[in-house]
């Protein structure tokens, strides 16, 4: 027995396709088969596996299953429920040593994929080709593991509460808060988790729907958050979080309905988590405004800035000891009283936490934050074979330069007007761009930088491109 992968399915980060075009039932069960395999040449033999809302999940599981147990692994099935109770199933079970959540995340109806955790670490990168080898030689150990079903979402919930343990019960119950799940595998969760907070809570698209009959789950493009806005407006809330289709990511807007940026987020919860672990290191992606990276050191942190990718954000967190970070994407990773996974209920329950222990409201804390000026996320197409070309290209031209050059993640270049980036999408062909500045003449001085770089590698910023 072999199997072959659509070439564009095994992705740096996640394996991710097109359901009945580029990924069916029978890749399923060969990323069954191999992680199986892998994980019991290591040692481990116990696998959670958990799915999200889309149409195609329950068959993607079943093959899977059938995968991971024709191996010779043992199969604990949480059924359906966010990304984060899959992480929280295998990072809090002695007896479970991987996990897999078959989920979309926020693309579109008809796609779905696979997130994996290997013994505690992000399985990513060159984990996923190996996957890939292994079906392409049928490498796969033989076997015949069982499948049980385990019940996590009560005790999930109960772990979400535990950041509010012993703050001031009053000024929690005076809290009114919207919420948007939009249709997306957070909604059941969502549900059970207001119904035992204090405060009042107004509840949007909690119902699991695959095809996202309200809006897109991603509550990074500002137009998904018109709903929530809505309701902060309509009902006079202090806030409104949202979540993306699987939960890991978080979105925010504040009483006033401005959107609060994941780096926004980053800077509320390191000013509370600076307080107390005076000293730590936050790590943010190289998308992230200055405004954070300086508001991490003025409250007596070591900002770190790494390559974005939720994997590699977590193996960075590993490797210095960090206690929080992020990503402009909504990923918020929390590691001084959890898992240091990215879970955006949990997340949710730290902005309640966080503005308390702070004594100002969400809303005093983001219009405290400097006006940056700043472009969204510019995404234009490039050809596959050029787009790591063209960012090696920019970083021998800027060499001779005086600008201050930090090519972590791509080039991002700081001058008397702020900054500016350009950098290889992992996953698509794309290269993205972003510049901030104090003002709008000095952000058009840099992406003239950015058009000027561009041109000199025979390119120009072509119409946007979708994620």
């Amino acid at each position: 027995m072999k199997h072959t992968f659509h070439p564009t399915v095994l992705r740096e980060y996640d394996i991710r396709g097109i359901i009945g075009e580029t990924l069916g039932a029978e890749d399923a069960r060969a990323i069954g088969r191999g992680f199986a395999t892998l994980l019991r040449r290591a040692g481990g033999n116990r696998v959670a596996v958990g799915y999200d809302g889309r149409v195609s999940s329950p068959m993607l599981e079943h093959a899977l299953v059938e995968g991971l147990t024709a191996s010779g692994c043992d199969v604990v099935r949480i059924g359906l429920g966010p990304t984060p109770m899959l992480y929280y199933a295998e990072a809090s079970a002695e007896d479970v040593h991987g996990g897999i959540q078959i989920t979309g995340s926020h693309n579109p109806a008809n796609y779905n994929g696979f997130k994996m955790v290997f013994q505690g670490r992000p399985f990513f990168g060159a984990d996923i080709q190996t996957l890939g080898a292994m079906a392409a030689a049928g490498d796969w150990d033989n076997g015949s593991g069982t499948a049980i079903e385990r019940a996590v979402l009560d005790e999930y919930v109960g772990r979400l509460l535990e950041p509010l343990a012993g703050l001031d019960r009053n000024a929690l119950a005076a809290l009114r808060i919207g919420w948007d799940a939009g249709n997306g595998a957070a909604g059941p969760a969502l549900e059970l988790l207001a119904a035992r907070l204090p405060g009042e809570h107004h509840l949007l698209f909690t119902e699991v729907d695959g095809h996202f009959p309200n809006h897109h789950p991603d509550p990074t493009v500002e137009e998904n958050l018109a709903d929530l806005r809505a309701l902060v407006a309509d009902k006079k809330l202090d806030f409104g979080v949202a979540f993306d289709g699987d939960g890991d990511r978080i979105g925010a807007i504040d009483g006033e309905g401005r959107v609060i940026w994941g780096d926004q987020l980053l800077m509320i919860y390191a000013e509370d988590l600076l307080a107390r672990h005076p000293g730590a290191t936050v790590i943010a992606d190289v998308k992230a405004s200055r405004a954070l990276f300086d508001h991490v050191a003025a409250h007596g942190g070591q900002p770190l800035m790494w390559k974005t990718g939720h994997s590699l954000i977590k193996s960075k967190m590993k490797q210095t000891g960090s206690p929080l970070a992020g990503e402009m994407s909504g990923h918020v990773f929390f590691a001084d009283t959890y898992y240091g996974y990215d879970d955006a209920l949990y997340a949710g329950m730290r902005l309640i936490a966080a503005a308390a222990r702070l004594g100002r409201s969400v809303t005093e804390l983001r219009g405290a934050m400097p006006a940056m000026i700043n472009t969204p996320e510019l995404r234009f197409q490039v050809d596959e074979s050029r787009k790591f070309a063209v960012i090696d290209e920019v970083k021998a031209r800027l060499a001779a330069s005086p600008a201050t050059v930090d090519d972590t993640d791509g080039v991002r270049v700081t001058t008397d007007d702020g900054w500016w980036l350009l950098r290889a999408s992992n996953t698509q062909d794309v290269l993205v761009a972003r510049a901030e500045s104090d003002s709008e003449a000095g952000l058009a001085r840099l992406m003239e930088q950015i058009d000027g770089q561009l041109a000199a590698s025979g390119l120009e910023r072509g119409p946007q491109a979708g994620h």
